[in-house]
């Protein structure tokens, strides 16, 4: 799948937002992502995952026995993921303010990990995920996302990181946010508060 693929998929889904933007992790935006709608027609989600899949080198895939992705923006991705693997999928959730995997889901000693998201910014959420598979026993050995739109700045502290698309769309913090100096107000279109 191309990147120009992926980003009229989100066009045509209704899913590439342009405004003015709180994202999750506190930044402001004048672009968003709502990978939900895309997600949400199986056959956009099976594209998808099936190219993330495939950008990942073999020998790395070879050795992944289980996806998992944070709730609630990775379910979907996780599955179809570890669909295209043939391998299970789980997901990790909030716990008094901390992700962990809960529901009985539980992972065998050194099991081969791919931690997966569909969007990441600060890269919050992977981080999260990587800590609560690594304190469930796992091994993440790749991570992947549908885009980052970090322009790059990813770092998993030597985990590769293997997005489908790469997307850098601008960010400012609140104080350097020049559509907060034109007197806009930021919407929230997340699943999530901020962390």
């Amino acid at each position: 799948m191309t990147a120009d693929e992926v980003v009229d998929l989100y066009k045509n889904d209704g899913a590439l937002l342009q405004g003015h933007f709180l994202l999750s992790s506190g930044l402001h935006s004048d672009t968003y992502l709502q990978s939900a709608k895309v997600l949400q027609n199986p056959e956009h989600a099976e594209r998808l995952c099936v190219a993330m899949v495939a950008g990942i080198p073999e020998a790395v895939r070879k050795q992944i026995r289980c996806v998992v992705g944070p709730a609630m923006g990775a379910v979907l991705v996780s599955y179809e993921c570890a669909r295209a693997l043939g391998v299970r999928s789980l997901f990790t959730e909030r716990e008094n303010g901390q992700m962990v995997l809960r529901r009985g889901f539980a992972l065998s000693p050194g099991e081969g990990v791919l931690v997966v998201e569909d969007i990441t910014t600060t890269g919050g959420s992977t981080r999260e995920c990587i800590t609560a598979v690594e304190a469930a026993g796992g091994k993440v050995l790749a991570s992947s996302a549908i885009i980052d739109r970090s322009a790059g700045f990813q770092d998993f502290d030597g985990i590769p990181f293997y997005p489908l698309l790469r997307l850098p769309v601008r960010t400012w913090s609140a104080e350097d946010c020049p559509l907060c100096a034109a007197g806009g107000v930021p919407v929230k279109p997340g699943s999530r508060g901020l962390r």
